[in-house]
């Protein structure tokens, strides 16, 4: 991978960032490229697990993972930066990396301390795979809409409904689950978070769901699954509140994870110009070409720029209001961006675009879901909007 100039020429980083940044390239190019487009097939399972040990051997997990309590919080930017390295060369691997995160963060900021270090240090240490389990087939982007239950029954609760679209679905160990507990007054659901184990009685994968791309995700269900009421993360009416802030810790990665994609799309597009030849010169010398190449590297730029200006905001403990509005335009133009440049790369590699396993190939199917999970880019533009509003 070329050297990325990026990090040294912007000021949101540190010299922490930087080593961060070339350790984590080095890694990727050296252990997970050669495992990259092997996803597929009946031992994508394995390959997932296989890809989840190494990030846990190389320590890296501990960026996804937070501690709790006390100790340090996540640090956004060293989020983004993995995230970025490791979609270069492989989205599952990436995957991967921030399912452990998103799994974990609500109950590193409220569960009980028993349960949150039990859960977090097996994630952190690769021994265990979180799922966060939140969309219903009837509640996507409209949380409120959710339908599964939980109701008290002494010191437990039990818990019924359905999830959708679950990523590691089948593979989790342990999922956090949002579910009501109530109604409020305006007719909303009060939701609770809640672990659940994936051997508790009850608890079943339903269907595994298959992409246009390699990702681990299906369908559960709950059908009177006893959870103890000490495996409630924070109190109840509290799960929305939690939601959230996992949303607001990790959007802005998405957006880095897209511009990793957007990277490798644009350095395969540069290599193939350059030796491929047309017309008696490569297509590195035709103009139409320099044009598409150009837009490219400004949008990645510009992607890039937004993403880590979110995540420096993240760190710099700035106010709500403002990390919400740039973590939603980091999301959105990010992987919009990102799908674009895939979409030329690919235009760019003409034939050999379109055969299936090449490197932009799989990048195209990669890139495309970044643009739903964690809030579509409709949404993304009616939270800058309402944000815009305010001020």
């Amino acid at each position: 991978m070329q050297r990325d100039r990026f990090i040294e020429e912007t000021p949101f980083f540190t010299d922490e960032h930087m080593r961060l940044a070339s350790g984590v390239a080095d890694f990727a190019a050296r252990e997970v490229e050669p495992l990259a487009g092997e996803e597929e097939g009946p031992e994508a399972d394995a390959h997932f697990r296989a890809l989840l040990s190494l990030l846990a051997q190389a320590d890296l997990l501990s960026y996804a993972v937070a501690r709790g309590g006390d100790d340090a919080p996540l640090d956004a930017r060293s989020l983004s930066v993995v995230r970025e390295s490791l979609s270069y060369h492989s989205p599952l691997a990436d995957l991967a990396f921030v399912m452990q995160g998103l799994g974990t963060y609500a109950l590193s900021l409220a569960a009980p301390e028993h349960v949150r270090d039990f859960w977090l240090g097996r994630a952190r240490a690769g021994k265990a795979i979180a799922a966060f389990a939140l969309t219903e087939p009837e509640a996507g982007s409209d949380v409120s809409s959710i339908q599964t239950a939980a109701v008290r029954e002494g010191d437990s609760y039990r818990i019924n409904g359905r999830k959708c679209f679950i990523s590691n679905a089948g593979l989790a160990d342990f999922y956090t689950v949002f579910a009501r507990t109530g109604t409020r007054a305006d007719g909303r659901a009060e939701l609770s978070a809640f672990v659940v184990g994936a051997r508790m009685p009850g608890f079943r994968v339903r269907a595994r769901t298959a992409l246009v791309a390699p990702h681990p995700i299906g369908e559960i269900e709950f059908e009177g699954v006893r959870v103890p009421a000490e495996d409630r993360v924070g109190e109840e009416g509290e799960g929305f509140r939690l939601a959230m802030q996992t949303m607001d810790m990790f959007r802005a990665s998405v957006g880095a994870a897209a511009c990793g994609m957007a990277r490798r799309a644009l350095d395969e597009a540069v290599r193939h110009a350059k030796a491929r030849r047309q017309f008696g010169v490569t297509l590195a010398m035709h103009q139409l070409i320099q044009e598409k190449l150009a837009v490219m590297q400004t949008e990645l730029d510009a992607a890039r720029l937004l993403v880590y200006r979110a995540a420096h905001l993240k760190d710099s403990g700035a106010p709500a209001t403002l990390l919400t509005r740039a973590a939603s335009e980091a999301k959105f133009y990010a992987t919009e961006a990102a799908q674009r440049i895939v979409d030329e790369a690919v235009q760019i590699h003409g034939g050999y675009g379109l055969v299936r396993g090449s490197v932009v190939e799989r990048l195209y199917r990669d890139v495309r879901a970044l643009r739903v999970y964690e809030g579509t880019s409709e949404i993304q533009k009616l939270i800058i909007a309402r944000e815009l509003l305010k001020e």
